[in-house]
């Protein structure tokens, strides 16, 4: 994997104005049914055919639209104790069509859903190299810490720490303050990239 042309890809992606909150893409009317949807899959008690009746009921209620209806579905059905791939890879496919159809100013932060949502699968399967290119194209479409977070996931994933550790370096140099200080608070959160935590980066 030429991981030199993937850091050109993401650093070349990132201006200031363009920069994206992880939630930016959602819409404020939709935010409260998708905070509680995800409360109920973090459960300890999770249930997923409770859960897609909930989900399914939003939708209907109109609380939530037809795109994040099926992104939920799909983490339903990417949960480790589900891990139903093949109804994950006909959601997604669902996800996607459902999103160009809205169309709207949310088009690519919908699409970078879609990416996101493979890129979970080919991780949750280990095809780490696969879950890494779906991932870069997330954060493309999307400028978040999350995707960025995904993406040294990966690397870590593959045994590449060094270049990961070199990735932060080039994202604190060049990247918006604000994207810096989500993903450093997401190294600190996320069990995922523990290895990154309190290394000196490459000069």
């Amino acid at each position: 994997m030429d991981l030199e042309a993937l850091f050109d890809r993401i650093l070349h992606a990132v201006e200031e104005q363009a920069y994206l909150t992880p939630s930016a893409h959602v819409d404020p009317q939709q935010q409260q049914a998708m905070a509680e949807i995800a409360g109920a899959i973090q459960a300890a008690d999770f249930d997923p055919d409770h859960l897609r009746g909930l989900i399914h009921g939003y939708h209907r209620q109109g609380r939530i639209d037809r795109v994040m209806m099926l992104s939920a579905l799909h983490v339903v059905a990417a949960h480790p104790s589900v891990a139903d791939w093949a109804e994950a890879g006909r959601l997604v496919a669902e996800q996607e069509q459902a999103a160009m159809e809205l169309g709207g100013p949310r088009l690519q932060a919908n699409l970078a859903s879609v990416e996101r949502h493979r890129g979970v699968v080919a991780f949750l399967q280990e095809h780490h190299e696969i879950a890494l290119d779906y991932f870069s194209r997330a954060f493309e479409r999307q400028h978040s810490a999350e995707n960025l977070g995904n993406v040294l996931c990966c690397l870590l994933a593959l045994g590449e720490t060094d270049d990961a550790l070199d990735l932060i370096g080039r994202v604190r140099r060049s990247f918006p303050a604000a994207l810096v200080s989500d993903l450093e608070d997401r190294i600190v959160r996320d069990p995922d990239l523990a290895l990154l935590r309190n290394r000196e980066l490459p000069s």
